[in-house]
């Protein structure tokens, strides 16, 4: 049997196509998104079970001790979807996942992206971060700290007034708001983010490699008013 020319050249390409040359490592799968938490596993009506709150000193405090009444963090379900809800009742409140968790380790070098949904239903009453420091909901990334134990972070906030995209420096902390009531409340948000051109962006510097912490944070303690905000599919994206 006689193999044309165009036949052999289409054979041969199909068969190095699939093989790797010998002694070729195959090249690495890209690194996967890792899903910080959806609360699917989580059980409703008690706070979630991976977050833990952070103390002024950086002792871990079971979430139960912290929650009352008036500030918490409690997992919902709603239509089969499970979502932690926030709530401050003239209150501050925060919880906090630690990034140097052996399942987790987050390397801004190969997930600088970070993406979240949230759903405003109230927000702190005529609060604005750069005078009443109210925030209904903020997710805070942490890099360091210094040799006094003062974090260094980005806070990105649900603003109650102040337009997407504003900026407001204090210092170590870099708020940046992601969604607005202006534009407003009642409906699920996505945010994504690019946190390593965020940090050059406001620091003006390169970040360190691996964040500290991702915290969850409602307060209404300013304005001594309510904030109600859920929180869910908190995801870091890969390059």
């Amino acid at each position: 049997m006689r193999i044309s020319l165009s036949v052999l050249v289409f054979l041969t390409g199909w068969c190095w196509a699939g093989i790797a040359p010998a002694g070729q490592p195959e090249p690495p799968a890209p690194a996967p998104d890792i899903l910080i938490d959806d609360f699917e596993e989580d059980r409703e009506g008690i706070p979630p079970d991976r977050w833990t709150y952070i103390s002024k000193r950086g002792d871990e405090i079971a979430l139960e001790r912290m929650m009352d009444d008036n500030e918490h963090f409690l997992v919902v379900e709603e239509r089969g979807n499970k979502f932690v809800r926030a709530f401050t009742r003239a209150e501050a409140q925060r919880i906090t996942v630690l990034t140097d968790d052996e399942d987790l380790e987050w390397s801004l070098r190969t997930h600088p992206g970070l993406r979240w949904d949230w759903r405003a239903h109230r927000l702190p009453e005529g609060a604005s971060e750069r005078e009443k420091n109210d925030t209904g909901a903020a997710l805070y990334v942490t890099f360091d700290t210094d040799w006094l134990g003062r974090p260094k972070s980005i806070k990105y906030t649900y603003s109650s007034t102040l337009p997407v995209g504003t900026v407001v420096d204090f210092g170590r902390l870099k708020v940046i708001v992601a969604s607005s009531g202006a534009e407003g409340i009642g409906t699920w948000r996505t945010v994504e983010r690019n946190v390593v051109d965020d940090y050059r962006r406001v620091f003006d510097r390169e970040p360190p490699e691996t964040p500290i912490s991702i915290t969850l944070w409602s307060d209404s303690d300013d304005t001594r008013s309510i904030a109600e905000v859920d929180f869910d599919n908190i995801l870091l994206l890969k390059d």
